[in-house]
C-alpha cells in the first residue's frame, strides 16, 4: 500500500508542478501568510483546488478581455496542461513559499502582462495590467477556490473566515496591480453580480471552455479521475456562467460527481504526505524546534 501511496503521491505532484519550488528554505519564514491563514487551509486540499481552478478558468473566459488575452497570446490550443500547471504552481507559490519566492513569483506574472495587450473583435484596447481586469481574473478565481472548498472539504465553514480567506487574498491581487478588490463574502457576492453586464459567450469562448474540458489524461489510468473532476468544476459554476456557457449537467450525473469528487478527495488526502502545506509547515516546525 505504501507503494501506491507514493505512486500516487508523485502523479499528482507533478500534475501541478509543486515539485519544481523550494517550501522547504528559509527556516521561520511565514511568506506572505504563515500557518494559520485562512489562504494556508483554503488552498491545501488538492482535489479542492483542482476543482476550483478549473472552474475558475470557465468563469474568467467569460470577459471579453480575458478571452481576449489568452486567445491572442497563449498557446493554450498546444499546452493547455502547461498553462494550469504554471498557475497551480503561482497559487503554491504564493501561498506557501517564502516572502522572497512569493515577491519573485509576483514580479514574473507581472513581467508576462505586459506583454498582454491588444483589441477586441470590436476595437476596444484591453491589456492584462488593467486593475478592473485583473480584479475580474482574482475574483473569479479566489471565489471558485472557495466554493470548491466548502463543496469538497470544509462545508462548515463559517462566515468570517470566509470574509478572512478573501481579505487575506487581496494582497496578492494588489500586488499584481488590482484596485479596489473585494474583502469579504458580501462585496464578492455583490462583485460578481454587477459584472454579469460586462460578460459574454461567443464561439471562442466555447472552443477555449472546449479545450479545457475535454483536456487528455496524463495517463490512460487517470481518465476516470479526469473526467469526475471537470464533470464537477462545470458543476462548481454559478448557474448563469452554466447558462451563458450552455452546459448542463442532469441531476443523477452531477449527484455522482459531487459523489466521485468527495471519493477522490479521500483517496488523494491519503496519498498526499508532501504536498505544499505540509512541506510549509516543515519549514515553520523547524524555526521553533518542534520539526
Amino acid at each position: 500500500m505504501e507503494l501506491i501511496r507514493q505512486a500516487i503521491e508523485q502523479r499528482l505532484r507533478g500534475v501541478t508542478g509543486t515539485n519544481e519550488l523550494n517550501l522547504d528554505r528559509p527556516h521561520g519564514d511565514p511568506g506572505l501568510f504563515g500557518p494559520g491563514s485562512m489562504a494556508w487551509r483554503v488552498h491545501g486540499d488538492f482535489t479542492a483546488m483542482m476543482i476550483g481552478g478549473v472552474s475558475a478558468l470557465l468563469l474568467q473566459m467569460l470577459h471579453p478581455a480575458a478571452l481576449a488575452g489568452v486567445w491572442d497570446h497563449s498557446n493554450f490550443r498546444t499546452d493547455m496542461a502547461g498553462r494550469l500547471r504554471r498557475t497551480a504552481q503561482f497559487i503554491s507559490g504564493t501561498t506557501y513559499g517564502s516572502a522572497e519566492q512569493a515577491a519573485r513569483l509576483i514580479a514574473r506574472v507581472r513581467a508576462v502582462h505586459d506583454h498582454v495587450h491588444g483589441s477586441l473583435p470590436d476595437g476596444t484596447p484591453y491589456s492584462a495590467n488593467d486593475p478592473a481586469l485583473l480584479n475580474w481574473v482574482h475574483v473569479a478565481e479566489t471565489s471558485s477556490f472557495l466554493q470548491a472548498h466548502l463543496r469538497y472539504r470544509e462545508p462548515w465553514l463559517s462566515l468570517a473566515d470566509q470574509d478572512r480567506y478573501f481579505s487575506e487574498m487581496a494582497i496578492i491581487a494588489e500586488r499584481l496591480g488590482a484596485q479596489a478588490v473585494p474583502r469579504s463574502r458580501a462585496q464578492v457576492l455583490a462583485y460578481l453580480h454587477a459584472m454579469r453586464p460586462a460578460l459574454h459567450c461567443d464561439d471562442r469562448t466555447r472552443e477555449i471552455a472546449g479545450i479545457i474540458l475535454s483536456q487528455p489524461a496524463p495517463r490512460a489510468l487517470a481518465a476516470p479521475a479526469r473526467a469526475i473532476v471537470m464533470d464537477c468544476a462545470v458543476d462548481l459554476l454559478p448557474r448563469w456562467a452554466l447558462d451563458m456557457h450552455g452546459l448542463r449537467i442532469a441531476g443523477p450525473r452531477r449527484y455522482a460527481a459531487r459523489a466521485a469528487g468527495h471519493g477522490i478527495g479521500a483517496v488523494a488526502r491519503w496519498a498526499m504526505r508532501n504536498g505544499s502545506a505540509r512541506r510549509a509547515g516543515r519549514r515553520m516546525a523547524v524555526s521553533t524546534g518542534n520539526g
